[in-house]
């Protein structure tokens, strides 16, 4: 079963219970999809009696380009955005590892090329780390090709642009996968439904460039630096759909995902069938940077409690 969202949400700027948090049936974002959004990790340290949100200036910046390429007016100030998120964490009173959702969306009811009022949603649920992370997945390779920068914004979180990743992902579970490879409208691997696609060959680290329709994503620049910092080298290409099944590793990454082993392709298995050695490193490096065990990038860890 889902995991419910907290108690307590933040809705422009405000604190409600969540079944106070509402819109009209009529507004843009429910007759448009007219939204975008940003996905973003908290994680709780024990030891430290702290929550760190995972590069939450990143996120917030990434949230703003999106919604001035998806022209909502007015584009909010990171600061107000700041203070709405982690106002809702406090308010929840929140000690634990969650997923957090902020949904910049097009309100109002007006019609098709209206830009405002918009509205900002925010909301978390409690997530452990999954067993896919340490488990792996099997996938396969979606029919539906991702969608093309000239037809929708891949670089934006729009929400509407998830109806692909949504029709992806249901097929692929209809077939007895845990999750999908897209690919672009040329035929060549582009992203998950939400996660980016990296392959190890030969010791290196291959993943396809920001013009393969991918999702400009933040932990994938990180896992790329994460890597580069221990000496494995990271190509940014072109990949063909066939050369995964030369890969002796791959892997997926996000910030809902985190860093899950992909364990066969279309019922091939990839390598050996197991999460491979370089996987398992960077698995490692991530996590003692997101959880705070580590004082590598302090600059990506925002504190919730400290001075609240």
């Amino acid at each position: 079963m889902p995991v419910p969202t907290a108690r307590m949400m933040s809705l422009n700027g405000r604190i409600v219970p969540y079944d106070q948090c509402q819109l009209h049936a009529f507004s843009g974002v429910v007759k448009y999809g007219a939204a975008v959004f940003e996905g973003l990790r908290g994680y709780w340290n024990h030891d430290h009696g702290e929550m760190y949100v995972f590069r939450l200036a990143e996120h917030l910046e990434r949230l703003r380009f999106g919604m001035r390429v998806m022209r909502l007016e007015p584009v909010f100030e990171a600061g107000f955005m700041a203070d709405s998120l982690l106002g809702m964490i406090r308010a929840n009173a929140l000690r634990e590892t969650v997923h957090l959702r902020m949904i910049a969306y097009l309100d109002g009811d007006d019609e098709l090329a209206a830009t405002g009022p918009v509205g900002l949603v925010c909301g978390a649920v409690p997530r452990p780390r999954g067993r896919a992370v340490s488990e792996g997945v099997h996938v396969a390779v979606a029919t539906y090709a991702r969608l093309a920068d000239n037809a929708m914004p891949p670089r934006v979180k729009a929400t509407g642009n998830y109806i692909n990743s949504r029709a992806a992902e249901l097929e692929a579970k209809r077939n007895g996968y845990q999750g999908v490879l897209m690919l672009t409208a040329r035929g060549k691997v582009s992203e998950g439904s939400g996660a980016c696609f990296f392959m190890v060959r030969n010791g290196a680290l291959h993943t396809p460039d920001i013009a393969s329709d991918i999702l400009e994503s933040i932990t994938r620049d990180s896992v790329i630096e994460l890597a580069r910092e221990q000496g494995i080298v990271v190509h940014e290409r072109t990949i063909d759909r066939h050369e995964v099944h030369a890969a002796d590793e791959a892997f997926w990454c996000g910030s809902g995902y985190e860093i899950q082993p992909i364990l066969s392709l279309d019922r091939l298995a990839v390598g050996n069938g197991m999460p491979g050695e370089i996987t398992r490193a960077i698995q490692r490096a991530y996590f003692d940077v997101v959880e705070g065990r580590s004082n590598a990038h302090a600059a990506w860890r925002t504190p919730v409690w400290a001075g609240a």
